[in-house]
């Protein structure tokens, strides 16, 4: 029987001379995963539809150059710190720290120089029915202000049902704040169109309203009576087109649902979307605490994918397992510290259910 197998190629190479490859897994399923080293990028995932037709269901860019210039963190590994630090300052063991401003006076991302700029030294690992790629990146005691030397790994697996698993560690020889996540844009119908036909379901009754800088105002708010109730499946579209300030604001979703009150927990559901038709069906399941939904507002237009098509508002959905944003400043939310002798570990699955050969109704 077939086994899912990898291969690489050279993609380029940055200003400062570095060599960046693609990585390439495939799985007997007609699935496949695409990773570049710049940045953990997720570069294609090719997923089958209902009649066993595999397309790419992530947006992606065609050279080394649109990644490094211009990407909003297409399929990158972002950190130290997933999401926003508010004005980029947290207190760790009583010393005040300050990552650089990246987003609005405010820290995105792990800030300018986050992980997503880095080049990661890769190592393939093929177990059974499972092929992996091994990232590894080591970040210096002050990187983007933050303490402590760290050290992390994040392991992409294809196995041979074509479900895609990330798994990170982190360790560190000083208290510090870590959160890392995958930055996919999410279509599923692989077409170039906009995502507001897809139906969401989030499991989270709770979520947490932003201000105009997208920063937590304040208590986590139940989603009931709100446009962010999606704890059945709802049409991007209707939700999106809400009577709502949180949405008119931020432009569609960019907020976080809260899905456990710890730090981290077993594997379980965080959300599932569905293209329309016969197209298809991904479950997000994970340990982390919180799931960022992002809904492209801020694409434009400017940048185009492999085939030329331009890259707009609501062309995709992001699904991003993380610790709740600005965690270091809230003493309320699940705690983002590692210390050192402990291990940072979170796991987040991408799970793709087949369709049935009718459409639905």
């Amino acid at each position: 029987m077939p086994r899912p197998s990898l291969r690489h190629r050279p993609f380029g190479t940055t200003p400062d001379g570095e060599a960046v490859e693609l990585w390439r897994l495939e799985s007997p399923s007609g699935s496949y995963a695409e990773i570049l080293t710049y940045g953990g990028v997720l570069h294609a995932l090719g997923v089958p539809d209902a009649d066993g037709r595999a397309r790419n269901v992530v947006l992606s860019l065609p050279s080394l150059d649109r990644y490094a210039e211009k990407s909003p963190y297409l399929g990158a590994v972002v950190g130290r710190f997933a999401n926003r630090i508010a004005h980029g300052r947290f207190v760790l063991g009583g010393t005040a720290h300050h990552v650089p401003v990246n987003d609005r006076g405010h820290a995105l991302h792990g800030g300018p120089g986050g992980f997503d700029t880095k080049v990661w030294r890769a190592s393939p690992v093929v177990d059974g029915d499972t092929a992996a790629l091994r990232l590894t990146l080591r970040s210096p005691d002050g990187d983007m202000g933050f303490p402590g030397t760290l050290d992390v790994t994040a392991t992409y697996s294809l196995d041979a049902a074509g479900t895609l698993a990330l798994e990170f560690t982190a360790v560190t020889d000083r208290p510090t704040v870590v959160s890392l996540s995958n930055h996919a844009y999410f279509n599923l119908a692989g077409d170039g169109e906009d995502v507001l036909g897809h139906t969401l379901q989030v499991d989270g009754t709770r979520f947490l309203p932003v201000d105009p800088d997208g920063i937590p105002l304040g208590p986590l708010q139940d989603v009931t009576g709100t446009p962010f109730d999606l704890t059945g499946p709802q049409q991007l579209r209707v939700r999106l087109e809400s009577d709502d300030d949180q949405l008119r604001e931020a432009g569609g979703y960019d907020h976080c649902w809260v899905l456990a009150e710890g730090e981290s927990g077993p594997l379980r559901r965080a959300a599932r979307l569905t293209a329309p038709a016969r197209a298809r069906v991904m479950e997000v399941w994970t340990t982390a605490p919180g799931l960022q939904v992002y809904t492209a507002n801020l694409l434009d237009g400017s940048l185009c994918d492999a085939d030329g098509r331009p890259l707009r508002r609501h062309g995709a959905v992001c699904l991003e397992t993380q610790h709740l944003p600005d965690a270091p400043n809230r003493p309320a939310f699940p705690s983002a510290v590692l210390l050192p002798g402990t291990t940072g570990r979170r796991r987040t699955e991408f799970r793709f259910p087949r369709r049935q050969r009718h459409p639905e109704h």
